[in-house]
């Protein structure tokens, strides 16, 4: 690979690197132009340097605009790829990368930096395969005030997965090493490296080139430590990891290789059987992560004399290195939301008759299901039951050991005088052996579905026991759940939200107030609303978190309150919106969704609901088309009284039509009668 000097200021021997760096489309340094790259016309503009080699935006460049925006040319690279960026943020501010796929509503956050230096900084930045031509996106945020700034000095896209690495360039792929006074991983120069006919797909060009060493020379204290550490890759990792390593170390001294998550947890995946190689030896290991990832290779020494670890040529390919690896298991078997079923749950036969799937009408009195709130549910101690006391378990299905699993349900509970052991969860082995209670409900909640999330990691096969005990039927109400979800990987990390989606937990997610055309502001709130017998117990999200609602005590009759989204694109391809809503109240009054087309052109109604609809939140999937740049508007419109509050909550957008589309807008929608429980066959 051919190295490119980039500046006196990042490390390079430029002369000494021979190799061809094989760049795709996108690739820019800047020399002779920008290659296709452009300011995006709705913001301010990226300026070349005067001397060439970068393009920069700085805050007084920007004046009233926030950001600037450069756009890549039109991409069609089907296969995964990798864009190396080299960077500096000076001063306060923040560089984002976006993919915007071709006939998309929107752009796709994939990585951002906001820590400022006094160097150019190297970017490693995973593109996962795709059949749909692309454009990438560099959106530089300089924070207004004097000295603030944003440059790029070069975009490289090469083929393969960022954590590969053969150390031939200046950047050495982005891989970075933990700094210790002792022992650190150095690039060594220049080794000849034979290949070896009896190692697999090893086709080394048997050129002169670099590797990555480690030795115990400087070793000064017992357990000295290097470690040499990966990019991040942007997407979960599963395949294989092959590398060559050269070893001569004395007994007691380690050398390990990790993975580590965002939350820093390190699990070894690897290390090797002998002290000692006669040469470069290819190793393979397997990975299953359900999250992004660093590598992280770890050399320990003892002392001067611990010896020395050479690694070279990291590659990754998505394929399993050994034929006995299981493929990763998809835990969704154990997911149920009960509109069709059971699933794979079920209980005991002597205690079939504790936990019923019941749904609810819409009505004003009593709460219906967490999914849609006209859908199903399972319930315990109903009537059905009619007993003093119960025991009812509800069996999942069993899940593999040595997983790490992330268990998201729902849980409403009402009239329960003792909450103790009203709802417990266990894990059970495959012997029907509680193994540990993970969760136990601890307080009274407000009528209201509540989540409830755990991570947990068994050796052994498992499966979710939910269990609901009465022992004084006196003392017992009725207990729900619904919407169980099962996941890989810990439930602190979360997958961050996609454009245009919102549940309201960390602010208004860029949606507008509209200043012009109504009376009133969306207000976003944690709770209960303050007027009596209107509005939600709390958010649909979690039941603790938060939703925006319009407060009808302070508007007058027919006074409106609209929330826009940010423009949209357009797209050819049909969209589905999906939001959750809420309309309880005597005088409840109107909820619409407009589509507000760029030009002058009137607004077009989607979708509309009027009059109090159910005390619970009401799951809307609208579709619509639209090819031009568009906002979505929502439109509350205060009702004849006081108790006219009206909410909103989770909203997202995806593509093609919604699976179940509902009512249309031009139906006569009336309020809905009031509610009664019925029990649903299993």
């Amino acid at each position: 690979m051919s190295a490119a000097c980039l500046s006196p200021l990042v490390l390079v021997l430029c002369g000494l690197v021979s190799a061809q760096e094989q760049l795709l489309p996108g690739s820019c340094n800047f020399e002779l132009g920008t290659c296709g790259y452009t300011s995006d016309l709705d913001y301010g503009s990226w300026s070349m340097n005067e001397e060439g080699h970068l393009i920069t935006v700085d805050s007084a460049s920007l004046q009233d605009q926030e950001q600037a925006v450069l756009v890549s040319p039109v991409l069609d690279q089907q296969e995964w790829s990798c864009v190396r960026l080299v960077y500096q943020i000076s001063g306060q501010g923040s560089l984002q990368l976006h993919l915007r796929p071709d006939g998309d509503n929107f752009d796709y956050w994939i990585w951002t930096a906001n820590k400022a230096s006094d160097s150019w900084l190297i970017a490693s930045v995973d593109l996962p395969n795709t059949t749909v031509p692309y454009q990438i996106l560099l959106e530089g945020r300089p924070e207004h005030g004097s000295g603030n700034s944003v440059a790029i000095f070069e975009i490289h896209i090469v083929p393969g997965y960022c954590i590969e690495c053969n150390f031939e360039e200046h950047h050495l792929c982005g891989y970075s090493n933990s700094w210790n006074p002792n022992v650190n991983w150095y690039v060594g120069g220049s080794v000849a490296r034979e290949p070896e006919s009896n190692l697999v797909n090893y086709t080394h060009n048997n050129q002169r080139g670099h590797h990555m060493y480690v030795d115990s020379v400087y070793a000064k204290h017992f357990q000295e430590v290097a470690k040499l550490t990966s990019p991040m890759t942007t997407v979960p990792m599963a395949g294989c990891l092959s590398f060559y390593y050269h070893r001569d170390q004395e007994r007691g001294n380690v050398f390990s290789v990790f993975t580590r998550d965002q939350l820093g947890h390190y699990e070894e995946i690897w290390r090797p059987e002998v002290y000692a190689t006669t040469g470069w030896t290819l190793v393979g290991v397997d990975i299953k992560a359900p999250h992004p990832l660093e590598v992280v290779f770890e050399v320990a020494f003892n002392s001067a004399r611990g010896g020395y670890v050479a690694i070279d040529d990291i590659s990754f390919s998505p394929e399993f290195c050994h034929t006995d690896t299981e493929p990763t298991f998809d835990p969704s078997i154990a997911n149920c939301d009960f509109e069709n079923g059971l699933c794979l749950y079920y209980q005991e036969r002597a205690e079939s008759t504790v936990w019923n799937r019941v749904s609810v009408k819409p009505n004003a009195y009593r709460t219906g299901d967490h999914t849609t709130g006209t859908g199903a549910f399972l319930l315990a101690n109903t009537p059905f039951t009619s007993k003093p006391g119960y025991m009812g378990r509800l069996h999942g299905p069993f899940l593999p050991g040595n997983y790490k699993y992330c268990v998201r349900f729902y849980y409403l509970l009402h009239g329960f005088r003792k909450v103790d052991n009203a709802l417990v969860l266990y894990i059970y082995d495959e012997n029907n052996v509680a193994q540990e209670k993970v969760w136990s409900l601890a307080d009274t909640s407000r009528a209201v579905w509540t989540e409830v999330e755990i991570t947990y990691m068994k050796p052994m096969l498992s499966k979710l026991v939910f269990a609901s005990i009465c022992r004084n039927f006196w003392d017992c109400g009725l207990v729900a759940i619904d919407d169980i979800t099962v996941r890989l990987g810990d439930c602190q990390i979360t997958a961050g939200s996609l454009p245009g989606q919102c549940n309201f937990e960390s602010g208004m997610c860029g949606y507008i107030q509209d200043k012009k055309e109504d009376k009133a502001d969306w207000l976003r709130v944690q709770g209960h609303t303050p007027t009596s017998y209107t509005g939600p117990r709390g958010d649909h999200t979690t039941g603790v978190g938060y939703f925006i609602y319009i407060e009808g005590s302070l508007m007058r009759p027919g006074h409106k309150a609209r929330l826009l989204t940010s423009d949209l694109r357009g797209s050819s391809s049909p969209q589905c919106l999906i939001f959750y809503y809420h309309m309880y109240g005597s005088g409840t009054g109107i909820l619409s969704v407009l589509l507000h087309p760029g030009s002058r052109e009137r607004n077009t109604m989607l979708w509309r609901r009027r009059g109090e609809q159910s005390i619970s939140w009401m799951r809307a999937m609208v579709d619509y088309k639209c090819d031009v740049r568009h906002q979505i508007i929502f439109e509350a419109i205060r009702g004849p009284s006081l108790r006219s509050d009206i909410a909103i909550d989770d909203i997202s957008f995806k593509r093609g039509p919604c699976e179940d589309p509902g009512l249309g807008f031009s139906e006569v929608l009336e309020t809905f009668p009031r509610g009664w429980i019925h029990a649903v066959t299993h």
